[in-house]
């Protein structure tokens, strides 16, 4: 049987996002349900109140059930995506014991500390599994292997009793592990009754996020790249093997069972840079709309203003951290070189030119490390929809940018791997090639990559050490993990 529909869920750090997606990779319907925003209760923790992953995910799929025109008896499976690196800690019975901590919670990557009230830990997407299905089983993939006891050469938990004991979680307290593109269980009549979904539909392990949409954008060649724009900025290759001891790169479990992603260094908070500056310099657009005519979106006239500011935006230079990691709490976002001429049009560009020339560094110390000269570099994320950023990314790089059909790759993947379970497609390869589709493509202009790169060279190739002595001097005297003596923010 080769017809049939399968839902693919994106699950990430600021909303739910669902899509219902054919075998040859047409959105038939798609909904989009916000996330509340992270509790900070105090400095350095950042947890989804109460449950709202959950019930996030119930909204989404009843929005997305009811705008399907389709019979929802021809939808064959459902795949499963959720953020990686955060942590869960749930009761026995299931119920969550604490709030979920996202991967931007400085608690996420320190040991495990066990609780007799906590009986079960895992991921995000254990969580949801269990929601859907009542099993407690989870994709193996999204056990980031620096929070739990995950053997990167066999995709199992560990087997040497010293390694894992390192972790210290009682194994009896980890999800059943699976592999990518095996059926988690089915439907249950309780998830059912709460989202629309029909009672024993099967529920499909995928992989952590960034693998996920790194299968949905059809990086499973070795001579193409993939850089996401999302909420946390990465870049990949596609490999074959584990490589532990890497100096620029760590090596990360993929969509396709027993194969691997090559990712660089990334950049916290990510596009979330340029919603951050929208939402604080962009708010007065729509009152200072002409008419009844409906308001241009704020960040489109950014953009425009953004497009006539010339390349490297007249001196404007900025370090892209306005998230600090758990072991660099000094770091901070800085911006310099302002005088007369700069406007917000000025910021806003310098922004995406300090997000693409970050990512450049980051991307070629990986490249040059697995000695690879990629030909092409897909984009995909959030950022991928404006035009501009993808020029930028094309000048900077100096190769070639793809964009997808698709600008949710997460979901496509997710039901990549739902298409690959059920047996409508036959394998990883073939699913990619039948339903990922470019969109266009975006060459490098050979003067404009010339100008960024003398730019790289004589500013922003230098700019994170230059700075890093100076944000050390003013941070405030906090130990990096040390949150006890914090009092909590109200």
């Amino acid at each position: 049987m080769n017809a049939g529909y399968f839902i693919g869920v994106d699950s990430g750090s600021q909303s739910t996002k669902v899509s219902i997606i054919n075998r040859n990779g047409r959105v038939a319907a798609h909904a989009v349900h916000p996330l509340r925003p992270m509790m900070h209760r105090r400095e350095g923790w950042a947890e989804h109140p109460d449950d709202d992953l959950w019930e996030s995910l119930k909204s989404a799929l009843r929005q997305v059930l009811g705008k399907f025109e389709g019979e929802i008896g021809a939808v064959r499976g459902i795949g499963l995506c959720a953020i990686r690196c955060c942590r869960v800690f749930m009761r026995p019975d299931g119920s969550l014991a604490e709030p979920v901590m996202s991967w931007m919670d400085v608690r996420a990557y320190q040991p495990y500390r066990d609780d007799p009230e906590i009986g079960y830990t895992g991921s995000t997407s254990g969580y949801l599994t269990f929601r859907l299905t009542g099993e407690f089983r989870d994709t193996i993939a999204n056990a980031y292997q620096y929070q739990f006891p995950t053997d990167m050469d066999t995709w199992r938990w560990l087997d040497d009793a010293s390694r894992f004991a390192r972790f210290g979680i009682p194994r009896h307290k980890l999800f059943e592990a699976r592999l990518p593109g095996e059926i988690l269980g089915r439907v249950s009549a309780e998830a059912a009754a709460q989202t629309g979904l029909p009672e024993g539909l099967p529920v499909v392990s995928t992989a952590n996020d960034k693998a996920v949409e790194a299968l949905g954008s059809g990086l499973i060649e070795p001579d193409v790249a993939l850089l996401s724009l999302g909420t946390y900025i990465t870049s990949m290759v596609y490999g074959n093997e584990n490589r532990p001891d890497t100096e620029n790169f760590f090596t990360n479990l993929s969509s396709v069972p027993y194969r691997y992603l090559y990712e660089s260094r990334g950049i916290r908070g990510g596009m979330w840079h340029v919603s951050w500056f929208t939402s604080v310099f962009g708010g007065e657009f729509a009152e200072k709309a002409p008419g009844s005519a409906p308001a241009p979106a704020a960040e489109e006239r950014l953009e425009a203003e953004a497009k006539i500011v010339p390349i490297g935006s007249e001196g404007l230079f900025i370090a892209p951290d306005w998230l600090a990691s758990a072991d660099q709490r000094w770091k901070k976002g800085v911006m310099l070189g302002f005088d007369r001429r700069h406007t917000r049009g000025h910021i806003y560009r310098a922004l995406l030119e300090a997000l693409a020339m970050r990512m450049k560094s980051h991307y070629e110390a990986m490249i040059r490390e697995l000695n690879i000269a990629p030909t092409k570099l897909i984009v995909c994320g959030g950022g991928s929809k404006s035009d501009l950023m993808m020029r930028i990314v094309a000048d900077v790089f100096g190769v070639t940018t793809v964009r997808s059909r698709i600008s949710g790759a997460a979901a496509l993947g997710s039901a990549i791997c739902a298409a690959v379970a059920v047996g409508c497609r036959p394998d990883y390869r073939t699913a990619v090639r039948g339903m990922v589709h470019e969109a266009d493509t975006c060459p490098p202009d050979s003067k404009h990559h010339a100008a960024y790169t003398r730019i790289y060279q004589g500013a922003y190739r230098d700019l994170e050490s230059m700075l890093e002595c100076i944000l050390k001097k003013t941070a405030p005297p906090l130990h990096p993990l040390d949150t006890s003596e914090i009092p909590i923010v109200q």
